[in-house]
C-alpha cells in the first residue's frame, strides 16, 4: 500500500513542512527507471545547504518514494532532467481524491506529479493544466492527462452501494488487494448487506487515520495501513519514516527469498484463476443440465405442429404453449416469428448441437484445468522446502513460470501478442480501445470483437502483400473473447472485419464504435495463460 490513495493522502502533508520554502536545485537519473530529486535552501560551491533528497524508483514491477539522507551522485552515466525547473520554490505537496498521484507544485505555475497507475508508473512535469514533460516518455498516453482532471470523486454512499448490487469494489477501487484480501479474511461475503456496509466503513476509518505496518503480504515484504499480512514486522507512526523502512526491507531482499516469493505469487495466482475457471465451468455445465434441453424442445415442436397456427406467409407466433410430454407439463415455447413452425424446430435442432459441442468443451476444459491445478499444486510443493538459490534456479530453468510481459520490460501502451510473426493488440479499458482504434489501427489492419458484449478491441496488424491466416484470425478471436464479459463462456461469437469498416460517429460513448461490415466465428476464450508475448 505505499502507493495507495490512503497512504498517499497521509504522505502530502507529512512531506509538505519538509518541502516548503525550499526549492528544486537539481534532478537526475543515473538508472533508467529511477531518478533523484534534490531541493534545499540554497546552492553552495560544492554542497547544498539543509538538502533534502527524494529518491523515485518508478519501474513497472515496482515503484514507489524514498526519503534518503544523503545521496552520492556517480560521476558517469548521470543525467541532469527538466532543468528549467531548477530553482523554483516549493509551494504546496496534495494528494489527488481517489487517486495514486502525488504532487509538488512549484512556483511559476509548474506541478511535479508522481503517478503510481499499476505497471506504468512516471513522474510528469505540469505546466498549468497540460503535460510539457515526462520522465518515462514511452508512456505516451501519459501526455493527455489533465491536471484538474486528476481528482477522482466517488459516490460512496450506502444508496451507491445498493446500486452497485452490494459490491464494494465499484465503490472503493482504491482499497487494492490487500485491503480487500484483509475484508476477506473478516468474513465480508459471509455476512448480510447491512453487516458488510458497517465493516466497509470501520476498514475506511482505518485507512484515513491509519498506523502504518511493515508486514509481509503475497510473499513480499508489503506496506500496510492495516495489522494484515503474516508476519507484522514492525509499527510506524510516521509516513515518511515507514517508507523508508519499507524500501530498506523490500530491497533488502535476498536473491534467494526474492526469487522463491516472485514464483510463488505466480503460481498461487495461476491456481486462483485456474480454480476460477473450473468453477465457471461447472456452474455451466450444471445449468445445461438443469435446463430443458433445445433437441427436447425440437421433439416438442416436431410432434405438435398441426397445433401451431401460422400467420400468411408462414409465420409463427412469438410463443406457442404445448404438451411437454417429457415431463408431462404443459411448456412455453419461443418462436422466430420470421419462420415457419418446422424451420423453428430446425432453429432448435441447430442449437441443440452446438449445445452438445458446449457440454463436450466444458469438460474437456474442465479435465485439462483439473491437471493443471494438480500441476500448479505440485510445484508449489516442490518450492516451498528449497534453500538453495541454485537448487531453485535449477528447478525453474525445467520448469519455467512465465507471466505476460512487454519485450523491452516496459508496460506497453496495449496488450501485444505475437502469433505467427503477426502483432496483436489489444485494448485495456474504454478510452485506450478508442486509442487503438482511431489512431493506431490503419484501413488495412483486422479488427475484431467479442459479440453484442462490452469488451477490449484487438487489432492484428497487417503485413503487406499477406492475407491474414486462420489461425491467427482464430487465436485473436480467443484473445477477443477471453477480454470481454463472454470469458466465462464455453463458446463465443467473435465480429471481425477489416479497420476500413469500423467508424466512430460523434457523439458514442468511449470504447463504442459502428461496424458497417462483418464477419463472425465462433471461438474458444483463451486466458493470458496461453499467451505468447511480444
Amino acid at each position: 500500500m505505499h502507493t495507495n490513495y490512503y497512504f498517499l493522502r497521509q504522505l502530502a502533508p507529512a512531506l509538505h513542512p519538509h518541502l516548503s520554502g525550499l526549492k528544486l536545485m537539481e534532478c537526475f537519473s543515473q538508472d533508467r527507471d529511477e531518478l533523484v530529486l534534490v531541493f534545499a535552501h540554497a546552492r553552495g560551491k560544492v554542497n547544498f545547504y539543509r538538502p533534502f533528497f527524494i529518491k523515485a524508483t518508478l519501474r513497472p514491477d515496482f515503484s514507489g518514494l524514498l526519503f534518503p539522507e544523503t545521496i552520492q551522485r556517480a560521476r558517469i552515466n548521470s543525467v541532469n532532467l527538466f532543468e528549467d525547473l531548477y530553482d523554483q520554490p516549493v509551494v504546496a505537496v496534495r494528494s489527488f481524491l481517489n487517486e495514486r498521484c502525488l504532487a509538488i507544485t512549484l512556483e511559476g505555475g509548474f506541478t511535479l506529479v508522481f503517478k503510481f497507475f499499476g505497471n506504468r508508473p512516471n513522474l510528469l512535469i505540469f505546466s498549468g493544466d497540460t503535460v510539457i514533460d515526462l520522465f518515462n516518455n514511452k508512456l505516451a498516453a501519459d501526455t493527455q492527462l489533465v491536471l484538474s482532471t486528476l481528482d477522482r470523486p466517488l459516490d460512496q454512499s450506502w444508496e451507491a452501494y445498493e446500486q452497485s448490487g452490494f459490491d464494494h469494489r465499484k465503490l472503493f477501487p482504491t482499497f487494492g488487494k490487500l485491503v480487500n484480501a484483509y475484508l476477506e479474511e473478516k468474513g465480508l461475503w459471509e455476512k448480510g448487506e447491512r453487516e458488510k456496509w458497517a465493516l466497509i466503513q470501520e476498514t475506511v476509518q482505518h485507512l484515513e487515520q491509519p498506523r502504518y505496518y511493515l508486514t509481509t503480504f503475497q510473499h513480499k515484504p508489503a506496506l500496510s495501513l492495516l495489522p494484515y499480512g503474516e508476519p507484522i514486522r514492525q509499527e510506524f507512526t510516521d509516513p515518511l519514516e515507514a517508507s523508508n523502512r519499507f524500501f530498506a526491507s523490500f530491497m533488502g531482499q535476498n536473491t534467494l527469498e526474492r526469487e522463491k516469493s516472485e514464483a510463488l505469487r505466480l503460481l498461487e495466482k495461476r491456481l486462483k484463476r485456474t480454480q476460477a475457471a473450473i468453477d465457471a465451468n461447472l456452474q455451466r455445465l450444471i445449468g445445461l443440465d438443469e435446463a430443458v434441453k433445445n433437441e427436447e424442445i425440437a421433439n416438442i415442436l416436431m410432434a405438435n405442429l398441426h397445433q401451431i397456427p401460422e400467420s400468411p406467409g408462414a409465420r409463427s407466433p412469438e410463443v406457442v404453449e404445448l404438451d411437454d410430454f417429457y415431463r408431462n407439463k404443459p411448456i412455453k415455447i419461443k418462436l422466430k416469428p420470421d419462420l415457419s413452425p418446422q424451420k423453428n424446430a430446425e432453429h432448435y435442432y441447430r442449437k441443440a448441437k452446438n449445445e452438445k459441442i458446449e457440454t463436450s468443451i466444458l469438460q474437456e476444459q474442465i479435465e485439462a484445468r483439473e491437471q493443471e491445478l494438480q500441476q500448479i499444486q505440485q510445484q508449489i510443493e516442490r518450492i516451498r522446502p528449497v534453500e538453495s538459490l541454485r537448487e531453485l534456479r535449477k528447478y525453474l530453468k525445467g520448469n519455467p513460470i512465465k507471466e505476460e510481459k512487454a519485450a523491452d520490460g516496459t508496460a506497453p501502451l496495449f496488450k501485444q501478442v505475437i502469433h505467427e510473426g503477426f502483432v496483436i493488440l489489444i485494448g485495456r479499458n474504454s478510452k485506450n480501445n478508442d486509442l487503438l482504434t482511431q489512431q493506431y489501427a490503419y484501413k488495412d489492419d483486422l479488427w475484431l470483437h467479442a459479440r453484442d458484449v462490452p469488451g477490449s478491441h484487438v487489432i492484428v496488424k497487417y503485413k503487406a502483400g499477406k492475407t491474414f491466416p486462420k489461425t491467427v484470425i482464430e487465436r485473436a478471436a480467443e484473445l477477443a473473447a477471453w477480454y470481454s464479459k463472454r470469458r466465462t463462456d464455453s463458446l463465443c461469437p467473435v465480429i471481425y472485419t477489416p479497420k476500413k469498416f469500423v467508424r466512430k460517429p460523434k457523439g458514442l460513448a468511449a470504447g463504442q464504435v459502428k461496424v458497417e461490415k462483418e464477419e463472425v466465428i465462433l471461438v474458444v476464450p483463451k486466458d493470458e495463460g496461453l499467451l505468447k508475448t511480444a
